[in-house]
């Protein structure tokens, strides 16, 4: 298999620390400046791991990634991509269920000089149709296979209807006929290119609706990681484990975003697997937990589960506003061992983090301005009807008519900016993000 061999092709003595730094193109801001900087100092150090069974579901072999070998793999995708005859700067889909091919994808995409669009796995061919149509995307990467499905089969039927597509690419196996093989093109060896000009971005879909693209620059999407982390607390060569896609803000900041910015490790999980999950949460030789991030509604199932199955050194809950606060198991921090921290996502405009406890969202929320939000990054106010505003780089504003983020001059950021939603209070604290 190609993957097999690809991973073959990746020295050990290429990924020892201290070795000169692999040929990935940086770019002045995004996630592959990031890997590029910790490949150049710590290659041998672990970046994605797939967990669970994922030949059984894909047909691809589990992989583990060192920030070295991941830079490498990066400079030869994005060399074979800036072949492709796209202009600078054009919209490339990204479909995938998660997992590591799907993130080596996405910063390969950056690398070339082009903008990440990842759109939700699940979505069917009308809504990947009308979501690469509303995006203006140019290129697909996919894969072969998904469970019982076939993610390359099925763009191939719809590039039929969208002749703006040119591109198709996918990681095997099942690679169809006229879709160019990505497994094939990491294998490439070759001097790497000069850096692109740009600074990454992002378009990802508001709400999960293909019709609704939101493009986020690069310097704003690694703002909302920055705001993030200062509740998350992951540091260097720590091990992040998510059970988020990376297909929204969501996923990307509590992910792969946090990971790269922190120098951290990310293994990811596209099919819930429990056993996986209780193995990946054991403690490491070193007495170093790992870091959990799930989406809310796991909250109960998760307080049940970790007492037997591990002890993170947090746990990362996420909720998609519009959300109730008030069902939260706050006895969850003392039932699991970890630290708890809940981060809110407005929509794709921004992701607001906090530890439970003194620091509650809850309580940021009801009196933001005590709450000492990161100025500068992401700051919050609540007016006397409730409604919230925004202000920072990583909440920039939605353009005039449309559902894109530009990029917005630095008195711009500075603004406060009306978000479509309201916090009811109720003794003194927010009991719900609503829909304004």
């Amino acid at each position: 298999m190609q993957a097999q061999a690809l991973a073959r092709t990746l020295p050990a003595d290429r990924q020892a620390e201290g070795r000169p730094a692999l040929g990935l193109p940086t770019r002045r801001c995004g996630l592959g400046a990031l890997l590029a900087a910790t490949a150049r100092r710590h290659p041998a150090r672990p970046l994605l791991t797939d967990l669970g069974d994922k030949p059984g579901w894909c047909g691809r072999p589990a992989m583990g990634w060192s920030y070295g070998a991941a830079a490498e793999i990066v400079n030869r995708l994005a060399r074979g991509i800036r072949a492709w005859r796209l202009p600078p700067g054009s919209r490339v889909g990204l479909w995938f269920p998660g997992g590591s091919e799907g993130l080596v994808a996405h910063l390969a995409v950056e690398a070339a000089g082009h903008v990440p669009c990842p759109m939700p796995a699940a979505w069917d061919e009308a809504r990947l149709l009308a979501g690469i149509e509303a995006a203006g995307i140019r290129a697909v990467l996919t894969q072969g296979r998904l469970g019982a499905r076939r993610p390359a089969e099925i763009l191939c039927r719809v590039a039929l209807g969208c002749f703006a597509l040119r591109y198709l690419a996918a990681f095997g196996p099942d690679v169809p006929d006229g879709v160019i093989n990505l497994d094939a093109m990491a294998l490439e060896r070759g001097a790497p290119d000069p850096a692109p000009e740009g600074g990454g971005g992002l378009v990802s879909f508001a709400g999960r609706d293909p019709l609704c693209p939101v493009l986020r620059p690069g310097d704003a999407l690694l703002a909302a990681v920055a705001a993030h982390l200062v509740a998350a607390r992951i540091g260097p060569a720590e091990r992040l484990v998510t059970l988020l896609p990376p297909d929204d803000l969501r996923g990307l900041v509590t992910g792969l975003g946090a990971a790269l910015v922190a120098g951290a490790s990310l293994e990811t999980m596209p099919v819930f697997d429990r056993t996986a999950l209780a193995r990946a949460l054991a403690p490491e030789p070193a007495g170093r937990s790992p870091h959990l991030v799930a989406p809310a509604f796991l909250e109960g199932p998760l307080a049940d589960f970790l007492p037997g199955h591990g002890r993170p050194a947090s746990l990362t809950l996420v909720h998609r506003a519009p959300a109730k606060l008030t069902g939260r198991r706050l006895d969850l921090g003392a039932r699991s061992g970890a630290r708890i921290v809940d981060a809110l996502v407005l929509g794709e405009a921004a992701v607001v983090s906090r530890a439970r406890g003194a620091d509650d969202i809850a309580l940021a929320l009801a009196d933001p301005e005590a709450a000492r939000f990161p100025a500068g990054l992401l700051e919050l106010r609540r007016d006397a009807e409730g409604g919230l505003c925004l202000r920072g780089q990583a909440a920039l504003p939605a353009a005039e008519g449309t559902r894109e983020v530009g990029r917005a001059p630095q008195p711009e950021a500075e603004l406060w900016r009306p978000a479509p939603y309201r916090i009811p209070l109720f003794a003194g604290t927010a009991t719900a993000v609503l829909e304004a």
